[in-house]
This record gives C-alpha cells, structure tokens and sequence, in this order.
C-alpha cells in the first residue's frame, strides 16, 4: 500500500471503538494486504488472527444461570450487544464499498474498505489497479498517482523479487496471497470536508505453492489515510504507514502450503462498516 523504502508514504487505517462487520454479498471479495519481501521494496498495503482464547475467556462465565436483575430465576444479567453506528455501506463501484455517511463512522468505514482494496492481490494488475486507484482517490489525486503505481507495481525487478511474472501472475501452481485484515480504527482529527483516519491491521503478502521461495507471512501495520469529501463520499487524498503495533505471536505450526492456498480461495473478505 505504501510506496516508500522503510514503510512510509501517505495514507492510513485506524480506529477506536468496535467495528461492525457484515459478510459481503456473493461476489463481494475484498483482497486484503501484504509484507514486502524486502524491506527496500515498496510496501503494498493482511493474517486473520482468531482470538480464541478471548472469546473462551468471555463466554466462560461461572455456569450460574439463575440470577437476573429483576430477581426471576432463570433469566440471564446481560442480553445481547446491539450493534452501534450506521447501517452498512450498501452501495459499491465494481468491487469496492462506496457511498459513505458524511460523518466520522463513515469516514473510517471509507477508509478501512479502501485500504483493503489498495492492499489486495489486484493492485498488481493493470486494469483492476487503475479500477481502484479511480474509485477510492479524489480525482484529481488519482491522476496524478496512476503513473507512480504503474511505475511500482510494474517494475519487473520487483515483480521477480516477490516472485511473480512481469504481468504480475504468480507462476503455474502457486497462488498469490495479498491480503489486509483490519483490527480498528481510529479518527485521528475530522472536519466537515477533510478527516484523518488511522487504520491498524495485519497483514498476509506471499506465494503459496510448492517450489515457492516466498511463502505467505504475516505482518502487522498502522496507516493513516487523509481523507475528502468529495462528490457526496470520501475520498484518499494520502497516507502515511508504520510499522506495528505488533503482538507476541502464538506458538502454532504453520499450515501446508496447499491448506494456505485452499484457504485464500475458500474464504472471501468483509465489507467493514461502523
């Protein structure tokens, strides 16, 4: 997603507060954000990490059932969380979520899906890259980019180093993986037109095959996103991207590369929403 040497450039992810997600209609497949294998390579803006052992921790309770707060046995303390914010994003430009509210849910929103898109598998293509710098850039932005992204994604000396053919095609039998998965997001300032929104999240980048010398690793990134109202909906004007926060990691084996593989084609991605 960045297109500098150490991480740096400009745009973004963030968020406080909790996330709504809704799973994305049949075809919805928003690909998802990437670890350079060099760090002298630009960084395209990810693992999805399953807190098990969190989600066991809240639902153990202590087994007892019986108490309510308005004394009738049988009744649990607590119902259900009800989700908060708007309702999801409903509208889309090809495959990227479009047509946000103009507040500060709706400029994380933007932001998160964007930085999906920009992270994903298809930046590496001509045609789906140009598609997506057009639809998540302000206009006028998106021109002057367009050469800068081809200029990268098209560079066949970084194509070679992460594997992939001069047209960005991973070789015969090996899958490529560019994925983000976004943890939360953070409104770092907002105003009528301009908002600023910090995006964390993890990242998976990688071939997945036999006989690949690049296998899909996992990496952990902030990027904050500038955002415009522009048009009725927001969009990048910039970002800038860090690394971590980056948590311990568990001890699991990894999985085969054919496991990896069948994962990524299996299982498609959000559309996020506040």
């Amino acid at each position: 997603m960045s297109l500098g040497d150490d991480h740096e450039s400009s745009g973004g992810y963030g968020g406080t507060g909790q996330t709504r997600t809704r799973l994305p209609d049949s075809g919805d497949a928003f690909g998802d954000p990437r670890r350079r294998s060099s760090r002298s390579l630009v960084t395209v803006v990810g693992v999805v990490v399953l807190l098990i052992a969190a989600i066991a921790f809240a639902n153990r309770g202590d087994g007892d059932t019986s108490s309510s707060t308005d004394g009738s046995p049988g009744k649990p303390e607590t119902s259900a969380t009800a989700p908060t914010g708007k309702q999801p994003v409903k509208s889309k430009t090809g495959d990227i979520a479009t047509g946000y509210a103009h507040t500060e849910q709706g400029a994380e929103s933007a932001a998160t899906n964007y930085g999906i898109a920009l992270g994903s598998a298809d930046m590496y293509n001509r045609d789906k890259r140009h598609a997506i710098v057009n639809t998540v850039y302000a206009p006028d932005v998106a021109t002057a980019q367009l050469p800068e992204f081809d200029q990268v994604y098209s560079r066949e000396s970084f194509l070679e180093k992460i594997g992939l053919t001069k047209d960005g095609v991973a070789p015969s039998g090996q899958t490529f993986v560019s994925r983000v998965v976004p943890v939360g997001t953070k409104v770092t300032s907002y105003k009528d037109s301009t908002a600023s929104v910090a995006l964390w999240y993890t990242s998976l980048f990688g071939l997945s095959g036999e006989g690949s010398k690049n296998p899909v690793t996992e990496s952990w990134y902030t990027t904050t996103y500038q955002l415009k109202w522009v048009d009725g909906d927001w969009k990048v004007t910039g970002f800038t991207q860090k690394d971590g926060p980056v948590p311990v990691g568990r001890d699991q084996r990894a999985s085969t590369a054919e496991d990896m593989s069948k994962a990524v084609e299996e299982y498609g991605g959000f559309t996020y929403a506040r």
